[in-house]
């Protein structure tokens, strides 16, 4: 099985040219633009500097990373470069200012990035040579406008998560984004410029992280839109942003305990079928690699044991909700819209949606459902289990339709995403939240029916 390789270059007097280990593909190529770096992260580097903050070099390199981790993921098709359709071989040369340094990173990245995308990584380092590229030092006299990070992806447990930490006004919140296309990143933007419009008085502050632009990785293998290495930049951008700092500093990632645990509906979404993005055993390990790099930061959800309704119901400013909530995006697909001939951004039947439709009526008290959706009433819908607009109800259906006939069966599922032998104290919140955000979607569902056309004919 061939291993792609993708390792960056220092400028074009850059002579790092690795030789193959076994059956390797090795893809090189420039990540210096008139000795700044590129992928975003000049910019990333200027916004945080309006912020009255420079990352630490280790933070930078982690960002780096990042940028190279979600370039590998999007440009390297799982059909056309595993044997099974999904596991790809990814390896990865990373310039570092000290590589004996990150020796120790190595295993816990391997791991991380394998438990989050199903992939074999392989994670190397090289030492960077000479000085262009990084970071002036003279940034740490500087002192940060912030003490902590929060992500806001747009979605609408960040804009709770970002609601909630600015009215409360304990920490000084800086916000990091990762702009994708349009249907997201504008979005993104105006619920993030309404939602603190209220809260001006707090001066708060947003890193939005542009998308680099690198064609042609591996042409013959064509990109891939599955996206499971998202968050792993997500998250980097903000450990970047906060190695700032020098003092100890959470890192918020704001999403309801139901989709953080993300129990597979059936048996066909296991390992990594099932996304991991926000799971309990993903974020120690990205502790792990903080704490291994130097880092002060610590990945935490504040809504682990929270469904999304009632993160609606418990908002801590329900009127700012009510304004904002439509223009969060909660869509796996949000681009799919323009192919459907529809410019809504809900397609109103993927899990995101299906979760998000049943928060909604979970909270009617504080507002009723802003939303549009492409398929606006699934109650008269053909939803037929073989296709997209069907599956996921019917994914639904039975994961709900198992848990009636044994409620016991919780534990055991939950256990089912990833290990939780770090969050054994809290086990039954974790069941609590599993079984309320399934009663959730069980109440939205009824009066709802799918079919299977295969067990038809």
């Amino acid at each position: 099985m061939t291993r792609y390789v993708i390792a960056p270059l220092l400028g074009p007097s850059d002579g790092f040219d690795p030789a193959p280990r076994g059956d390797e593909q090795i893809h090189r190529f420039d990540i210096l633009h008139d000795g700044h770096l590129r992928l975003g992260i000049k910019s990333a580097l200027s916004q945080l500097r309006k912020a009255e903050g420079v990352p630490t070099g280790h933070g930078l390199e982690l960002l780096l990373l990042a940028t190279v981790v979600s370039l590998a993921d999007t440009r390297i098709n799982r059909a056309r470069s595993s044997q099974d359709g999904w596991t790809r071989e990814i390896g990865l040369y990373l310039p570092v200012a000290d590589p004996v340094s990150w020796y120790p990173a190595k295993p816990i990245l391997e791991r991380m990035l394998r438990f989050l995308t199903g992939d074999l990584w392989t994670v190397d380092f090289r030492a960077w040579l000479g000085e262009l590229g990084r970071v002036r030092l003279q940034g740490s006299l500087m002192t940060p406008t912030f003490n902590a990070v929060s992500l806001f992806s747009g979605g609408l447990d960040s804009l709770i998560g970002a609601i909630d930490k600015l009215d409360d006004g304990a920490e000084n919140i800086y916000f990091v984004s990762h702009k994708a296309d349009g249907a997201i990143s504008k979005p993104q933007n105006d619920v993030y410029e309404l939602a603190t419009r209220a809260f001006r008085n707090r001066s708060p502050m947003r890193l939005a992280f542009p998308t680099g632009k690198v064609q042609d990785v591996f042409p013959e293998l064509g990109s891939e839109n599955s996206t499971r290495g998202r968050s792993f930049l997500f998250i980097a951008l903000a450990a970047f942003a906060g190695s700032a700092l020098g003092t100890p500093f959470p890192i918020y990632v704001p999403e309801n305990g139901l989709i953080s645990l993300n129990v597979p509906l059936d048996a066909t979404r296991l390992a990594s079928n099932s996304t991991r993005t926000t799971h309990p055993f993903y974020f120690h390990r990205w502790n792990e690699l903080l704490t291994t790099l130097g880092i002060a930061g610590t990945v935490q959800n504040p809504y682990w044991n929270r469904t999304k309704g009632e993160m609606i119901l418990e908002c801590a400013r329900p009127d700012i909700l009510r304004a904002t909530a439509g223009l969060s995006i909660s869509c796996a697909k949000p681009a799919h819209g323009r192919w459907e001939g529809s410019s809504e951004p809900h397609c109103g039947y993927c899990l995101p949606c299906i979760i998000r439709r049943a928060a909604f009526l979970k909270g009617t008290e504080v507002m009723a459902d802003p939303s549009k959706y492409r398929m606006e009433d699934p109650a008269n819908s053909d939803l037929d289990s073989t296709n997209k607009k069907g599956e996921q109800y019917r994914g639904f259906e039975y994961a709900i339709e198992r848990l009636r006939q044994d409620p016991t069966r919780t534990r055991s599922f939950i256990y089912k995403t990833g290990p939780l032998m770090e969050d054994l104290d809290k086990i039954e919140g974790l069941e609590g939240v599993y079984s309320r955000g399934m009663e959730e979607v069980a109440a939205f569902l009824k009066g709802i029916e799918t079919i299977s056309s295969e067990a038809d004919t």
